[in-house]
């Protein structure tokens, strides 16, 4: 059993919203061999307390209200400025529900520090929790089985001069930056993997004929998200049909690592503001006298046996 904490930025629920986090809840609390023991929400694809009231709500639609939830940081490390509060039309809808009390990067030191060696953190949205717990405990790095990111980009780039970095990266370098420099045995799972692991319309279709609880209602999501994916991409074919599961990619690796081919790396991040902020930086080891790795990065994956493995537990649900 693989006893995980998930750090995450959900938005799936607000309307043309981002669902892969969704899915990467539900997929975490379908696979037998996954245990979630703490949920914790950070600002990222929607505000905070957004994240936190939709996960909630999702919790309650999969059956997993056992779950404690907890809320986490509002703002990138370096711009607290950037706190952003929940919409009211979602207070209204879901705000008839409350987290457990506490910080999230306390409640994920407290957990870790309990289990050492036995808690690994699945970080699916910017890094901000995560590198505020390695600044509240030195020995959280060496006490974390493992963390496994949804992140980055390493093989290839963006190609957005607006967002030159990987979303969960260019939101908070400064975390990221943190997080790969701690020691912690970390493996990224970026877009050179997710953006090949994707639900089409028809998917999307056959989601919303299941009779669960939690299939219809994401099966209409993501024909809303990829309706707004193809509205605000118009220069891009590939999102016109279809949105990647980046997030589920990283929950799938937890109990199939053989989806993904893994190579050790060093890597570091551009920080800062200017144009190159959240570029990574990938050094894959071939020169005569390499950098010592500090992570294992996604280099290719097996998209079919992804998607046989997500549609198979989620199409349950």
């Amino acid at each position: 059993m693989i006893r995980i904490i998930l750090d995450t930025d959900l938005a799936m629920g607000a309307p043309g919203s981002d669902i892969d986090d969704g899915f990467a809840l539900a997929l975490a609390h379908a696979d037998p061999d996954i245990r979630i023991e703490l949920v914790t929400t950070v600002n990222g694809n929607t505000d905070v307390e957004s994240a936190t009231l939709l996960g909630l709500e999702l919790a309650e639609r999969l059956g997993a209200t056992s779950i404690p939830i907890v809320m986490g940081a509002s703002a990138p490390l370096l711009r607290p400025d950037r706190a952003r509060r929940a919409p009211g039309g979602i207070r209204e809808r879901y705000g008839h529900r409350s987290p457990q009390p506490g910080h999230a990067a306390e409640k994920i030191v407290e957990l870790v520090m309990a289990n050492p060696g036995e808690i690994t953190v699945v970080a699916i949205g910017p890094l901000t929790n995560i590198a505020v717990a390695m600044s509240l405990d030195p020995g959280f790095a060496a006490a974390v089985k493992e963390i496994v990111i949804m992140g980055g980009i390493f093989l290839g780039q963006t190609n957005k001069a607006e967002m030159p970095g990987e979303f969960n990266v260019w939101v908070d370098p400064e975390a990221a930056s943190a997080v790969l420099h701690s020691g912690a045995q970390l493996r990224w799972v970026g877009l050179d993997v997710t953006m090949r692991v994707r639900l089409s319309r028809e998917d999307a279709g056959a989601l919303s004929a299941g009779t669960g609880s939690f299939a219809p209602f994401a099966g209409e999501y993501t024909a809303a998200w990829i309706d707004f994916l193809a509205a605000a991409n118009p220069g891009d074919t590939s999102q016109a049909d279809s949105c990647a599961m980046h997030d589920p990619l990283a929950v799938a690796v937890l109990t199939r690592p053989e989806l993904v081919t893994w190579r050790d790396a060093h890597v570091d991040i551009v920080t800062g503001e200017g144009l190159a902020r959240g570029v990574m930086v990938a050094d894959l080891l071939t020169s005569e006298h390499p950098p010592a790795a500090n992570c294992r990065i996604a280099v290719d994956v097996d998209a079919e046996a992804f998607r046989a493995h997500f549609l198979g537990t989620i199409a349950r649900l």
